[in-house]
Order: structure tokens, then sequence, then C-alpha cells
């Protein structure tokens, strides 16, 4: 469950009321406790703590500030409310144990920003490597204002390590992509993007054109075994009085997400016949980094040991597409 106190800080709690597992969310919030609509348990908003059961009569040895509702530690940053959810049951974690919040790169005080989010029909998993796949562009993606099937051409890239992830190193983004083309007429000096995949879900991207610069973040997050959401953040500095950014993020976007949502509904019916995949040669090594690297987490965060990364050093993927 997720809200906000009465000076708009956010807060996240277990949707369950620890005493008959009724969801907190259909209950009523003031700001700074949670009732629940079944018996009126109240919970305070930010640790879950139960402070009133109205059942209880007053010679009743029950003490209520002992139950939980459950509790997740949350920071709001550039409009989304990230928990940081390590155990199911909400326990209480040290604050010293809580990772640094992700965070949009920006480059300059003063920009814009535009967000947007969709629907997948598949598996997070699914949702990943869909997201870095390099070929799949001129077949889905067909349209004037991005690329055709004659726009294939072979490209090489190089690829780094970092930590809990890979980069695409700095290279100058595709000339066979039209938005690339009028970001270049438009700032006149020549552009460099750097893409970074960083688990468990986020894509960062960052074009840079002299002074100008846009900064974006993917993420994928699971919703159910079938379902994940896409949520798309980008700023930029690129002509704040001319909206052809904004035009592009807000209008050609989400036809580019709902391309991709078509066919990952299609790709559905054939995973639910056959869940397995062929990931062949450079133009799907990213996918099987994906996969090799969540394992080596998973077995580093089981064993204590330090992550062996399926990325070694600077390696060059080609493809075409």
């Amino acid at each position: 469950m997720v809200g906000r106190d009465g000076t708009e800080k956010p807060f996240v709690l277990r949707d369950i009321c620890p005493h008959r597992a009724f969801p907190l969310s259909f209950g009523h919030s003031d700001g700074t406790l949670v009732e629940c609509a079944y018996h009126g348990w109240q919970f305070d908003v930010h640790t879950g703590q139960c402070r009133v059961i109205p059942s209880l009569t007053q010679d009743s040895k029950l003490k209520c500030e002992r139950i939980y509702a459950g509790s997740f530690p949350c920071q709001e940053r550039d409009g989304y409310i990230w928990a940081f959810m390590a155990n199911a049951e909400g326990r209480a974690l040290a604050a010293d144990s809580l990772p640094p919040v992700p965070e949009l790169p920006t480059f300059s005080p003063r920009y814009q920003i535009a967000r947007l989010a969709a629907d997948l029909p598949c598996s997070v998993d699914h949702g990943i490597i869909g997201l870095m796949d390099p070929a799949h562009g001129p077949f889905v993606h067909q349209a004037w204002w991005w690329r055709s099937r004659a726009s294939i051409r072979e490209k090489a890239k190089q690829f780094e390590p970092i930590p809990n992830g890979f980069r695409m190193s700095p290279h100058a983004p595709s000339s066979n992509s039209a938005p690339y083309k009028i970001l270049k007429l438009i700032t006149g000096a020549p552009a460099t993007t750097t893409i970074d995949f960083v688990l468990p879900n986020q894509r960062f991207e960052q074009i840079r054109a002299g002074r100008y610069w846009l900064s974006s973040r993917t993420t994928v997050t699971p919703v159910r075994r079938d379902l994940c959401r896409l949520d798309f953040v980008a700023a930029w500095n690129i002509l704040p009085w001319f909206p052809i950014v904004s035009l592009i993020i807000h209008v050609l976007g989400p036809r580019f997400i709902r391309q991709d949502s078509e066919v990952i509904k299609k790709q559905s019916l054939g995973l639910a016949q056959e869940d397995r995949m062929m990931l062949v040669d450079d133009a799907d090594r990213q996918a099987r980094w994906y996969f090799e690297l969540k394992a080596s987490y998973l077995e580093s965060q089981r064993t204590g040991q330090p992550l062996r990364h399926p990325v070694s050093g600077p390696v060059t993927l080609r493809w075409r597409s």
C-alpha cells in the first residue's frame, strides 16, 4: 500500500492487516494512521506499528504496540516512489543496509522532464531482454520517423563491465534513426550515446551533443508472473523554448512502446506453448549477459562471495540492424 502522510512524505506498508489478512488499501488514512476497514485496527503509516484496536477493553493485557503491519523504507526521486523490499513481511531494516535510491543523471541545473508508462503482458525477464534487444527495431518499429527494413546495416559496439551491469561505451548514435538525425540538425554538434544496464531492471541512456544533453531511464518492474510495467523518464536541456523533444517523447514515444507491447502480446502465444529461447550470436549477447549476471548476483548473495561478472573486460559485439 502506497500513500502520503500529512506532510506529503510517501509511505509504503504491506497491504495486509495482521489481524485477519484484510487489505489495508480498502481502509482509510488520515495521513498519520491507516485504519483497517474490517475491524478498525489502526497502524502508523511509516512504521506499521499498531496504535489502536477498538475491540479491546480497558482491562485487556494485550499490548497492541507490539503488533506491526509491516512497512518498507521508501524515498521519492524524479517523480517516482522507490520502495526497498528486502523481505516480504516488511520487517524493519538497519538504515545503513539500504542501497542508494536510483537517480536520473542530469547535467545542468535547468532542464525539462517527461514520463511514460505502459503494461507489458510478459514476465519481467522477457520485458528486460526485449528492452536491450538491438535487432528487432527495423521489423517492429518500422516508421518514417524511426527506421525501415531498408535501413538495416552492420554495426559494431564496444561494451564494458560496470558494477552490477554492463555499458555500451560512448559511441555515435545510429545514423539510420530519424530522431538522432533531428538531434544533430538541432544542435549542430556531433553526438555521443552511452547506454547502461544495471540490475535488477534499469536501462540508462545519455546522449550528449556539445552543451546539449538528453538523459533517460527505463525500468521494467514485475507485477505478476505474466505481467510487468515499463516506466520511462527522460530529462533534457535541448531547445527548452521549442517543444521538439517533448513532441517526440509524448507523441512518438507511446507509439513506439505500443509497438513493443503488441509484439510481446503475440510472443506470449508462443511462450504459452514452449517457454524456451534460442539466444544466438552477438545480437543476443546482452540477453545472455543479463541472465548470467542475474544468476551470479543471486549466487553472490547466497554465498557471500564476490560477484563473478560475465563481462570480463571491454568487448566488441557485431550485428545487423
